[in-house]
């Protein structure tokens, strides 16, 4: 599924027509949102951990340059080779590379959204390399050849009977929409091609840079086997992922899975801190971490914005968004989707891909609520969408209204002798019928003008005091 974020008003159109996404990513966000309540709720300090991670980010991504060195010289000791990588193609190449140096021809993945940025998959499909994603959401979209439409959930789209189909389409099983009938046989897939896998990747939720090593933080145990099995482990992650110190882990993990999956904890956390194959007889033989730039040097020089780099990938902001719950997430047209998607798609594609998305909000503020970092995407995103209307990146229609207005507005007789056009207007429509503006249709009527208007009524509530 190739998408772009400059066809975003095409994928909403076809997400307010489709009924069964509509309802899947309704019932999805609903159903873990009330769960995130209920958890948080009884965590008194709940206010107080996310000041307290949010300081810690702000420290680490502030001083991320001798972090990122501590961090290097840490790996390098515990024998971990460290690659730098300027864009997605650097690092492609850099997977590429040690993939063809150990002829290595199987590679699984646990989920890493720092993989579907670099579009590693489709890269490889072209290299006589196979590239299994082994979390089940995200098996079941490469079978379905898709994104991943949510940050935790990736087929949060899909519904059971959805996902039946499909696994009787592509793996030639017999129709079944039983969850756990359907775990069994992806279970049974996936078993295989860990046992066979030469490489595993993942992406890495935490670094830690006093002591040269990361984790990964999941549910299914998928991450586990892919660090585990295969001799090989490559980590792929974004420099913003560091944090000074292991000792703040706790903080996170407290405020990660309830925000994340409405639990009080996440079943696995997996420590990768070197090889362990020769000590514990299982575990890596050769650990290799990429540490990916592609745009965060950018939005880390821009004081107004660089709070951005602060998320921890929870998807709290999705589930809260009344905007993603009624479009999904492949509307956004990138692997960052949500609030925090339509915040960091015009850093990272441009103000020109990327026009569209700061204004996939009503700036409701349930974003901000919920973020666990505290980061404040409203403010941002109207940040952002100043800077796509600078840019010229809006269309000429649009500019030209707001230059009319911005005429009408500067002239107070003007203004008063035309804002008294559209309750008359109004009164010439037929009975029950809304007032035609473009974009406003059954579903969504534009509200009904005040007969009186403001000014007539100020001049009342004056008179009458």
């Amino acid at each position: 599924m190739n998408t772009t974020p400059l066809n975003t008003k095409e994928y909403i159109k076809a997400a307010l027509a489709d009924k069964n996404l509509r309802a899947a990513v309704g019932k999805a966000t609903g159903s873990t949102a009330d769960s995130r309540n209920a958890v948080i709720g009884q965590i008194p300090y709940w206010e107080d951990l996310r000041s307290r991670v949010h300081l810690i980010k702000k420290d680490a991504i502030e001083n991320l340059d001798k972090y990122l060195i501590q961090f290097e010289e840490n790996c390098k000791r515990n024998n971990i080779n460290v690659h730098w990588a300027s864009d997605a193609e650097e690092a492609r190449n850099i997977i590429l590379d040690i993939a063809q140096k150990s002829n290595s021809k199987k590679i699984v993945k646990s989920k890493s959204l720092t993989t579907e940025e670099i579009n590693l998959n489709n890269f490889f499909a072209d290299k006589n390399i196979e590239v299994l994603e082994t979390d089940l959401g995200e098996y079941i979209v490469q079978l379905n050849k898709q994104i991943p439409s949510h940050l935790i959930i990736p087929a949060m789209h899909l519904s059971r009977k959805d996902i039946g189909k499909l696994f009787a389409e592509k793996l030639g099983v017999e129709y079944t929409e039983d969850p756990a009938e359907l775990l069994s046989i992806a279970r049974r897939i996936l078993r295989e091609k860990f046992l066979n896998a030469d490489i595993g990747i993942s992406g890495a939720n935490f670094a830690f840079a006093s002591s040269g090593s990361f984790c990964v933080v999941e549910n299914e145990a998928n991450a586990h086997l892919t660090i585990s099995l295969p001799r090989i482990h490559i980590a792929v992650m974004g420099i913003e992922k560091l944090i000074p110190d292991k000792k703040y882990l706790p903080y996170f993990l407290k405020l990660l899975p309830p925000s994340a999956t409405g639990q009080k904890s996440s079943t696995y956390v997996n420590f990768v801190g070197g090889v362990s194959r020769g000590r514990y007889g299982e575990g890596p033989e050769e650990v290799h971490i990429v540490l990916l730039d592609n745009g965060r040097t950018k939005i880390l020089k821009d004081p107004k914005l660089r709070e951005t780099l602060y998320c921890i990938r929870c998807g709290a902001c999705l589930n809260a968004c009344p905007v993603y719950k009624n479009i999904g997430g492949h509307s956004y047209g990138w692997v960052y989707m949500g609030p925090i998607g339509a915040a960091l798609i015009p850093q990272y594609l441009g103000e020109s891909e990327g026009k569209y998305s700061p204004f996939l909000s009503s700036l409701c503020g349930a974003c901000a609520d919920v973020c666990p970092v505290k980061i404040d995407l409203p403010g941002h995103l109207l940040e952002l969408r100043n800077r796509v209307v600078e840019s010229g990146n809006t269309p000429g229609y649009e500019r030209g209204a707001f230059k009319i207005y911005s005429m009408i507005i500067s002239r107070p007789r003007l203004y008063r002798f035309l804002s008294r056009f559209p309750a008359v207007m109004q009164k010439l429509m037929p009975a029950g019928k809304p007032f035609p503006v473009p974009g406003y249709k059954e579903e969504r009527e534009f509200a009904r003008f005040d007969e009186k208007g403001f000014g007539k009524r100020y001049k009342e509530f004056i008179n009458n005091k």
